[in-house]
């Protein structure tokens, strides 16, 4: 007899729908063959789903027994397939009505004792099973709040293989799982995305002209890199720019989510990224690590990082080939992996924050400590960023060492929710002007668009040519610096750009000197 089931393979961050079949014929050789190119963890589901059936109270029949995972040319990984192949299995061996899988979509790892585990990539399924108009949708208990946030789909949650037999044959009649998505967002402020308590401007002493450069860049989606002896708050600062970020809309929250999904890194007790994420991998990271791939293609740390904040600390630490692979994202805001057999795209549109010291032993603009680098040395350790990569930062930023002055000073006044508020009205700006037109925020403005809402006058492009002649700004700077000069202008709720922002748009471009004053 023949059962069918349906299930989803992950490919990339979507999930496409897979249908599972099971010959069980009773005649012949008993023997078990699993076809549709299926992989590792996917070819081992026949001893754990054997055991977990023979555990749980269900004997089969000696048989020669038949899986098909269609389409047959799809790739299929994970351990997500044990479920609806042991419902399959008892359906084949007419233990359960075959009739009663029509319509229900399954995934959920199986234990030897018929529990179930949790399965990465939960939500892409449960979104492909709501464009299959499924009767319902189930998964490991610990799995069910994360598919429950994707309304129009009744979702349950399983402890163990019995429990999933009960739903499907109709003996139990659990309430599907609901998730109240609004409450999610409670109780989240100053968290980062891992949940983790980042502080508030306000503990930050001193350092204004850095504030000043986050809420620029905040405000208008722009890249930052702070440069600055150690021990002048650079971490500290980069820490907390998720508590000035516009909180996350729904759907960026589920773009999100789906990301943390598939790679396995969702808390278990989050059935949605609610908060901008903040990454900050070791600058002793791979490529693969860094933007994606591997042999089994993952998500990198550009794509963990999307709608929030990828910080690298000790920018020149990390090898120059890495550091060369986040051209694309940073121009595209996806990653493509090419492989002999597929091609997978990740989102990673983040707004990237990098920290350097200004040469190798870091107090070349410390003036109470003596610099002991030769010119030649600082220069070798300045050339590990290329010039490329530097041309896509879009501001640069000194920060200096904190004088005692400001050190004994109490909490400065400038906080996150000030902060927040003005970076909030910028953004509302932006999207009044840019809505159904393209670009989503200043940082994306190129071409045509660039033109027309970076418009300047006579005496601004005298003053820019200027800039452009002693200072050696490439074109790409130059476009950087509009965009800088358009978000400082929606900052100071002015139509036009003026010479001031343009001025103030240079003085963050403090990389792009062509005889750094500091050397």
């Amino acid at each position: 007899m023949i059962a069918k089931a349906r299930t989803a393979a992950l490919l990339g961050i979507d999930a496409v729908p897979v249908s599972l079949e099971v010959d069980l014929a009773r005649s012949g050789m008993p023997a078990f063959t699993l076809v549709g190119l299926a992989e590792g963890a996917v070819r081992e589901a026949k001893e754990r789903v054997l055991s977990a059936l023979k555990n749980a109270g269900h004997r089969l029949p000696p048989a020669r027994i038949t899986v098909n995972l269609a389409p047959a040319d799809l790739r299929k990984e994970g351990s997500g397939y044990d479920l609806p192949l042991a419902l399959c299995l008892l359906a084949a061996a007419e233990v359960i009505d075959a009739a009663t899988l029509d319509g229900w979509h399954l995934a959920g790892e199986l234990s030897l004792d018929g529990s179930l585990a949790p399965v990465p990539g939960v939500l892409p399924l449960a979104i492909a099973a709501r464009g299959q108009n499924a009767r319902g949708l189930i998964v490991p208990r610990e799995n069910a709040a994360e598919a429950a946030v994707v309304r129009g789909l009744s979702v349950y949650g399983a402890e163990n293989l019995a429990e999933a037999i009960g739903i499907v044959t109709g003996e139990l009649s659990p309430e599907p799982v609901s998730v109240d998505v609004n409450a999610l967002w409670a109780d989240q402020a100053g968290m980062d995305g891992a949940g983790m308590d980042v502080g508030d401007f306000a503990e930050v002493k001193g350092q204004d002209h850095a504030k000043r450069a986050i809420e620029i860049a905040a405000a208008g989606g722009h890249n930052l890199l702070f440069v600055g002896p150690p021990g002048s708050g650079k971490t500290m600062l980069a820490q907390r720019i998720p508590t000035v970020l516009p909180p996350l809309s729904f759907e960026e929250a589920l773009e999100v989510t789906k990301i943390y999904s598939v790679a396995g890194m969702l808390p278990r007790e989050a059935a949605l990224m609610v908060r901008r994420p903040f990454r900050s991998p070791h600058h002793t990271i791979s490529d693969a690590g860094l933007v994606g791939g591997g042999a089994n293609p993952r998500p990198g740390e550009a794509s963990l990082a999307h709608r929030g904040v990828l910080f690298l600390d000790e920018l020149p630490e990390f090898k120059k080939h890495v550091l060369e692979v986040l051209r694309q994202p940073l121009e595209d805001g996806r990653v493509t992996i090419a492989r002999a057999a597929l091609s997978l795209t990740y989102p990673s549109d983040f707004m990237l924050v990098a920290a350097m010291n200004p040469c190798p032993c870091g107090y070349l603009t410390d003036d109470r400590h003596v610099c002991t680098c030769q010119p030649l040395a600082i220069q070798r350790y300045r050339s590990r960023i290329s010039g490329p990569l530097l041309d896509r930062i879009d501001l640069q930023v000194e920060v200096p060492a904190v004088p005692y002055d400001d050190l004994k000073a109490p909490r400065g006044a400038r906080d996150s929710k000030t902060m927040r508020e003005g970076i909030l009205r910028a953004r509302a700006v932006q999207a009044e002007r840019y809505a159904d037109r393209g670009p989503r925020l200043n940082a994306d403005l190129s071409g045509s668009a660039l033109e027309r809402w970076c418009e300047v006058g006579e005496a601004e492009q005298r003053f820019l040519e200027q800039a452009v002649r002693r200072l050696g700004l490439s074109a790409r700077a130059y476009t950087r610096v509009l965009r800088i000069a358009r978000t400082i202008a929606d900052l100071d709720g002015e139509p036009g750009i003026t010479v001031g922002q343009l001025a103030e748009a240079i003085n963050f471009r403090t990389m792009d000197r062509v005889n750094p004053p500091q050397l």
